[in-house]
């Protein structure tokens, strides 16, 4: 018997395979509910999610998804894909499922017209989106710990960043996996280590949003370009309470596009899957 491969579909009864499937590979994750998925898959307004999955017979031996986003590449809006869910079945491990069912998703994003695809790879993952699928490593993010004003650079004069939308806004802070609090203009949310908030983003479109308030004396700031020079020095993380993961790559999807320079973007733990 051979593998077969088909695009990741988003009815209950698929949601419901892909949440068993990602959750026996990350038993330690609790957000890989239905829910969760049916949000990320079925409600960004952006659009459906783009992936594909590989069968063995009728049981799903491996998925890996990505999620349409808008960016503004210098004066222009370009959609791209925003690299999330993957994951093998330990069953299959160590057949290339990964790759060639990510080789499909880009043909197809690029088929569809998106420009570029992102994400945010750990250590172990970040040599197989560099050297086997063509991605570029843009940079590690900057992940430092703050008492008190973070000090966050104008997001609209960078050249390349996300576009968010009234109802993109409302989408992403509807996470049913995460809390969001408004902490003045900061949104923050809970992390796994109760004293500390991360730092979702500065944008007054965000925290006027939320209605629920709270302080967050100690905020763990994650991005790429954020801080200005007004900023204090921040703690750095030490390395075991880092979040993974944590390496910014970008892959152009089609010959004629120009990718951004690591100086070009900004770009924030809401930009991505964190919390």
């Amino acid at each position: 018997m051979e593998y077969t491969f088909k695009r990741t579909g988003t009815s209950e009864t698929e949601l419901r395979a892909y949440a068993g499937l990602l959750t026996r590979v990350f038993p330690c994750v609790k957000k890989y509910s239905v829910a969760f998925l049916d949000w990320q898959y079925r409600q960004n307004p952006s659009g459906s999610v783009i992936g594909f999955d590989a069968f063995w017979g009728d049981e799903v031996a491996a998925h890996y998804v990505t999620i349409p986003v808008e960016y503004i590449l210098g004066d222009e809006e370009i959609r791209g894909l925003l690299s999330l869910n993957t994951a093998t079945d330990p069953g299959h491990q160590g057949r290339g499922l990964f790759t060639r069912l990510a080789q499909r998703t880009y043909a197809l994003g690029s088929e569809l017209g998106y420009r570029f695809a992102i994400g945010v790879a750990n250590q172990n993952s970040s040599h197989a989106f560099i050297h086997k699928l063509g991605f570029s490593l843009v940079a590690p993010l900057e992940v430092k710990l703050f008492t008190g004003t973070v000090a966050v650079n104008d997001h609209t004069g960078r050249f390349f960043r996300e576009c968010w939308e009234r109802e993109r806004v409302a989408w992403r802070l509807n996470n049913p996996a995460a809390q969001y609090y408004a902490n003045g203009k900061s949104v923050v949310a809970a992390t796994h280590i109760p004293p500390i908030h991360a730092l979702m983003s500065e944008r007054e479109e965000f925290s006027e949003a939320l209605l629920k308030k709270k302080s967050a004396p100690l905020k763990m700031c994650m991005g790429l370009n954020l801080l200005n020079a007004k900023t204090k020095p921040g703690m750095k993380l030490p390395e075991t309470l880092k979040p993974s993961p944590l390496n910014l790559i970008i892959k152009a999807l089609g010959e004629k596009v120009s990718l951004p320079s690591r100086e070009d973007i900004f770009f924030e733990a809401i930009n991505f899957d964190a919390y």
